[in-house]
């Protein structure tokens, strides 16, 4: 499908990057399950000669990115690490990055132990607050790298804002849309030159894929990263090219029901005497709430919370009670997960840079699923009943 930003979201999501395949007709694109192509004679083929370097399968998925993230040009990788990675890639020694503080941990961890020893330089600021990027900027900064919202602490960065610092400098801006999806915030939209996503969570969304993407409109950028692409390897497979397609489809559908159900359980949680402080943009106290209303369509299904207490065993042995809320690292996927960020997703995170961020012995992370709201919220109290009685 042609780009065309008259149709809706939800239009998009069911037709971007498929066309009816030519040889017959079929409207789901095919999985091209083939390593290499037969060519009529050296360098005469069909545009495909190998499939590191091109897969059909593959290339619908990646024009679907690009249309649904208002882009030109999209990549899909074997995880969101390697799409990281191949952006780090672009990059030489001595160069600067300047990072989000709040960040998921194994970007943090790819940061520290696998570039900074490469010679790349990394300051980690709070992004939201742009005079500190803009105090950590100067000749060799190439790239600000953010998450909005954060994981795992929601919190929201004025992409406009920073786009209006790096553009003038040449600087590339990255944005991590991992929790947003491009049903709710697209990134480019606001001056962002790359957005990436963990395809894992929503874009997939049923937690049987790994996958990572990184969209442009830049042709000079997108021609570095597919050279990476094609030289490194880190390629997404066609079968589980295949699954995500199949996955954009419903996109549109299911972010609204995590919407729902996520504003739902937050004031749930909010109103109840035994949580302290619940993080979620949507609540007008939010410090980012302003910000958040004006760059996303709505507020997605992540949540985090502190329990009142803040007790380490009371927190471990919360999200080990619950039924329907998966005890599971991820997020994004059809069924509804909880985890506890700092013994999980963040534990490769330094326990000091833990506590200075806040992600305290009691904070939990919520990944709201599509099951029923009132399922969900039974399922939290009585989970809630077993660790306060």
């Amino acid at each position: 499908m042609k780009a065309n930003k008259q149709i809706g979201k939800g239009t998009r999501a069911v037709h971007a990057g498929v066309e009816p395949d030519p040889s017959t007709g079929a409207i789901m694109t095919p999985i091209f399950q083939t390593s290499t192509y037969v060519q009529e004679a050296v360098g005469v083929h069909k545009g495909w000669e190998y499939s590191r370097s091109h897969n059909p399968t593959r290339a619908a998925l990646e024009a679907a990115f690009a249309e649904l993230e208002s882009g030109t040009h999209g990549l899909a990788f074997a995880s969101g690490l390697a799409a990281i990675d191949s952006v780090l890639k672009t990059l030489k020694p001595g160069d600067e990055i300047i990072a989000g503080q709040d960040l998921y941990g194994g970007t943090a961890r790819l940061f520290r132990a696998n570039h900074a020893p490469m010679g790349l330089v990394f300051h980690f600021v709070d992004t939201q607050k742009p005079e500190l990027v803009e105090a950590a900027m100067n000749d060799r900064t190439k790239l600000v790298w953010l998450e909005s919202p954060t994981n795992p602490l929601m919190q929201i960065t004025d992409i406009a804002a920073i786009a209006a610092l790096t553009n003038p400098r040449g600087i590339l801006l990255a944005v991590d849309n991992t929790f947003a999806s491009p049903m709710l915030q697209r990134p480019l939209e606001h001056g962002a030159d790359i957005v990436m996503h963990s395809v894992t969570k929503y874009m997939g969304g049923h937690s049987d894929v790994v996958m990572g993407a990184l969209i442009t409109k830049d042709e000079t950028v997108d021609a570095a990263l597919r050279t990476i692409q094609n030289n490194c390897g880190a390629i997404a497979q066609p079968f589980d090219s295949f699954l995500v397609l199949r996955g954009l489809k419903t996109l549109h559908l299911r972010i609204e029901r995590h919407c729902s159900n996520g504003k739902k359980i937050a004031h749930w949680l909010k109103d109840n005497p035994n949580v302290g402080k619940v993080y979620w943009p949507g609540f007008e106290d939010h410090p980012g709430h302003e910000i958040a209303a004006r760059q996303m369509d709505d507020f997605g299904g992540m949540i985090a919370f502190e329990l009142k207490d803040n007790d380490l065993d009371q927190a471990m042995n919360f999200v080990a009670s619950t039924e329907l809320f998966a005890l599971a690292e991820s997020l994004g996927g059809v069924e509804s997960l909880i985890e506890h960020p700092a013994a999980m997703t963040h534990a490769s995170v330094p326990a000091e840079i833990r506590e200075e961020l806040g992600i305290s012995d009691g904070f939990i992370r919520l990944s709201v699923g599509v099951e029923d709201a009132e399922d969900l919220i039974a399922d939290l109290e009585q989970a809630m009943r077993k660790v306060t009685n």
